[in-house]
């Protein structure tokens, strides 16, 4: 099998064409010896699906050769066939008369090729006929020549059937191939292009036939083609298609990237070979915009969102710049800074410098998710100046003619690009404006990796911004409006530590802190005739502006009240009248009290309070008690556990209606009483009676100072201070020492008032003071004789002595002493005058059987001048 038999060749003319022909047969046998060429053709090769048939003609035009291929196109085996005549085999009848000239004309050595009706192989019925249907079959002869000069013909027989199944499926596969608008690759098993479409080749330049052999390499970036090489070797090994990888690329000529979405899957021949990969690629770059646009979108809400819900949660403004950094990164930047005018955080009107953008800044927050980065961009310092300076906390300025400069100015954004090599490569430097007054600046920073700002990202870092300084102002009239309200709530209570006679007193106020609006929290220690006190501890409910002022009129209105000498129950029905009309417009209140009570008040914008009020008698330890909706007082006795007194709570003020009851209580020597607010025993996480029991427990224990217990209490309870106000109000019960009081029973004659005389002088000289003996005397013989001349009953006479000198004459009349001054010709009428001038004060009071009529004097050695000391002048006045 070396050699090919040279019969029936014709060698070329010369030499030449001997050398040739010798050439092209050694080659030709080299090629056959290897095992390239004489493996079988594998299955699924295109004759399986041709199944091309074929068969010889002798001489005689009788059938000579007969293959398998033929038997199964006709249905008849080579011993039905061979030395017949094929029109006689398997042409229909009425086509025989065509078939027998053909094959005449073939014999006669001409080519043929024409389409031969023939009939289709049937299984044979019950008389052993195959009749079956007709078929076509394309037929191409070949004449042939024996050895010996006879002619012969070789006919190669495919059905049209199948020539035209293929021919369709063909043409669908180019149609679908070329005319596809997705770019399409195959693949080879070497991973090497073998096929590419038009609509590939439109996008990578030249023709389909350009890109054969080539790889992903030639078409992407390393990283990239070392992924989808990566991908096609997988696909090609296990079969497993990709669906929807993700490419990014270039085209040829152009700088802008593009995404491809590709589809791999493995092709096989008709046995099942692997013969390569075949992708699918989609271009999907409009698609991924519009997707990162969709999710810039959602981002950009997200955010907004969160900053609703996180930006403003605090009157605080450097707590409210922390809000947007904490909202602003690394949601929206890398890093991102706050700065306010100077004059904004140390409370002026308006901040200054807006016009040129030049005045002092406060750094007040920063933030970062980058670590070495710099606090301010370069762009945004003057020359010479370091950005690491500017720190949290540090004031500065940005000089005229920088991008924040011009951002204060202007109040629009201002965008600010970093230099080549860079960390920060852009900037949004973002002016914070609230009710069209710029405040401050926000610098919104992204780092390398990060895209660029866009012009969505502008107009988010703006609302953003805007969202920031509306809080901040409102943070900033908050924190004025505080201020005063605290100052004036600090100017209307009790000035310094409050003394008392008989009474051992401290006090502790905590106002809320500038997270919380002033509430209307007060107390009040009040010196009342007779070295009694008053102890008011009251709570306006409601907070701001409006509470403190209301707190202030109703702790004045006390006070007045207070200086009638009212019983206790009586000073709060007229402070309830007097809540009720702090909300009523001006006139009002002169309206008839009928319509007043009928009206339906809306309880929001009456000012309702709370009060407790107490008097405190040293002489007699007891104190009354009188409660308008407010906490119960504590009371301590020595050696027992302390007690919540039962004092009926009654209404809060401001809401009328009804009566206020009293309760009258005996406090031992050493006792301690303790008022106070609903701040220190209530907050949100801490409920009242537990607060009021852990109050009690704290007020327990061993005899300490009473500035201790109050340090004690507050530092013991849970009070959340910064929620509500806390006042508290302690008072340890010490009462006057019995030599210190003369109190004497006068009848009701003439003589009882030198004998009235007589007691003084001889208490005062007991006091040892002998320097206020005149004056008293004449002062008690004024009171006694007018409660003998004008009063009823029994007249009582009592002396005070503590910090000052008290004298008190009672009787049982009702009719209360009048001050008048007398006319020249009137012989009577100065007493009273006397005492007003001689006194350092003087006073009438309503007692349960009748009056009491007062007057005090100071000390020799007290702080206050002595009154007794009249001038010629004074005396002279009264005449």
């Amino acid at each position: 099998m070396n050699e090919i038999p040279a019969e029936g060749r014709q060698p070329d003319a010369g030499t030449g064409g001997t050398q040739g022909a010798a050439d092209a047969r050694d080659a030709f046998a080299g090629a056959v010896t290897g095992t390239a060429l004489w493996q079988s053709s594998p299955p699924g090769s295109v004759y399986d699906y041709i199944r091309l048939a074929s068969f010889s003609l002798g001489a005689d035009g009788l059938v000579e050769q007969w293959s398998r291929r033929a038997e199964e196109l006709f249905g008849l085996s080579a011993r039905q066939v061979v030395g017949r005549d094929p029109v006689e085999v398997f042409v229909p009848e009425r086509h025989r008369g065509d078939g027998h000239r053909q094959v005449a004309e073939i014999l006669d050595g001409k080519e043929w090729t024409g389409l031969v009706p023939f009939r289709m192989p049937d299984a044979p019925n019950a008389a052993g006929d195959t009749r079956g249907a007709e078929g076509i079959a394309e037929i191409y002869v070949m004449p042939s020549e024996t050895p010996e000069g006879e002619r012969g013909a070789l006919c190669l027989v495919v059905d049209v059937t199948d020539l035209r199944r293929i021919e369709t499926d063909l043409a669908a596969s180019q149609a679908i191939f070329g005319q596809s608008p997705f770019g399409f690759l195959l693949f080879g098993t070497d991973l090497t292009v073998q096929r590419t479409n038009r609509r590939f080749a439109s996008v990578f330049g030249g023709t389909a036939d350009d890109h054969r052999g080539r790889s992903v390499h030639d078409y992407l970036a390393a990283p990239e083609a070392d992924r989808v090489h990566t991908a096609l070797a997988r696909v090609l090994e296990t079969g497993e298609s990709i669906t929807d990888i993700q490419i990014t690329g270039t085209e040829p000529g152009s700088t802008e990237r593009r995404h491809w979405s590709v589809n791999l899957y493995r092709v096989h021949s008709g046995s099942g070979r692997p013969v390569g990969v075949a992708g699918l690629a989609t271009d999907v770059t409009r698609r991924q915009r519009a997707a990162r646009e969709a999710a810039d979108a959602r981002r950009n809400l997200a955010l907004l969102n969160e900053a609703g819900a996180r930006i403003g949660n605090s009157l605080d403004l450097e707590t409210t710049a922390r809000e947007l950094l904490d909202v602003a990164v690394p949601g929206f930047c890398d890093l991102a800074s706050v700065d306010l005018y100077q004059g904004l955080l140390t409370g002026d009107e308006a901040p200054p410098g807006v016009t040129d953008g030049s005045a002092e800044l406060r750094r007040v927050a920063f933030a970062s998710a980058v670590s070495d980065a710099p606090l301010a961009m370069p762009g945004c310092v003057g020359p010479g100046e370091d950005p690491a300076e500017i720190t949290v906390g540090s004031v500065h300025r940005y000089p005229s003619g920088t991008p924040c400069a011009k951002a204060l100015r202007t109040g629009r954004a201002r965008a600010v690009n970093g230099d080549e090599g860079d960390l920060v490569h852009s900037t949004l430097a973002v002016p914070m404006v609230a009710h069209d007054t710029v405040i401050g600046l926000v610098q919104f920073s992204r780092t390398k990796g990060s895209e660029p700002f866009g012009e969505r990202d502008r107009a988010l870092a703006t609302e953003l911004a805007s969202r920031a300084a509306v809080c901040m102002d409102n943070a900033r009239l908050y924190r004025r409006e505080h201020e005063r309200a605290l100052i004036l709530q600090r100017s209307l209570l009790p000035p310094g530590d409050p003394e008392a006679a008989g009474l051992d007193i401290a006090c502790r106020y905590l106002p809320g802190n500038t997270a919380t609006e002033v509430g209307g929290d007060w107390f009040d220690v009040i010196e009342l005739p007779g070295h009694r006190t008053a102890l008011v501890v009251g709570d306006v409910m409601g907070r701001g502006l409006r509470a403190a002022v209301a707190m202030g009129e109703l702790r004045t209105a006390v006070r007045t009240l207070a200086l009638l000498d009212l019983e206790p129950a009586e000073v709060l029905s007229a402070l309830d009248e007097i809540a009720r009309g702090l909300g009523t417009p001006s006139g009002a209140q002169q309206a008839s009290r009928a319509a007043h009570k009928s009206r339906e008040a809306d309880l929001s914008e009456v000012y309702l309070a709370t009060c407790v009020y107490a008097v405190y008698d040293p002489v007699t330890r007891r104190c009354t008690f009188a409660n308008a909706g407010h906490l119960p007082p504590v009371v301590v006795e020595p050696g027992e556990e302390p007690l919540l007194l039962d004092v009926p709570p009654g209404m809060p003020l401001g809401v009328g209606g009804e009566p206020f009851e009293e309760v009258e209580v005996e406090l031992s020597e050493g006792s301690l009483l303790a008022l106070y607010t609903d701040g220190l025993v209530e907050s949100r996480e801490h409920p009242l009676d537990e607060g009021l029991r852990d109050f009690r427990t704290a007020l327990s224990g061993p005899v300490r100072p009473l500035e201790d217990v109050c340090d004690h209490v507050l530092t013991t309870l849970d009070t959340r201070h910064g929620e509500d106000d806390i006042a508290l109000l302690m008072a340890r019960i010490q009462g006057l020492p019995a030599e210190a009081v003369g109190d004497w029973r006068l009848p009701r004659e003439p003589r009882s008032v030198g004998r009235a005389r007589e007691l003084a002088r001889a208490q005062l000289q007991s006091w040892d003071l002998e320097e206020l003996v005149d004056t008293t005397e004449l002062l008690v013989s004024e009171l006694v004789t007018n409660a003998l001349r004008y009063g009823e009953g029994e007249v009582r006479l009592r002396l005070l002595r503590d910090r000052t000198l008290v004298c008190e004459v009672w009787d049982a009349g009702l009719v209360q002493p009048r001050r008048r001054r007398a006319r020249d010709t009137d012989e009577g009428g100065r007493g009273l005058q006397l005492v007003g001038l001689l006194s350092a004060a003087w006073g009438a009071r309503r007692t349960p059987r009748g009056k009491t009529v007062w007057f005090e004097l100071a000390l020799p050695d007290g702080e206050s001048p002595n009154a007794a000391e009249l001038s010629v002048e004074q005396l002279l006045s009264m005449y």
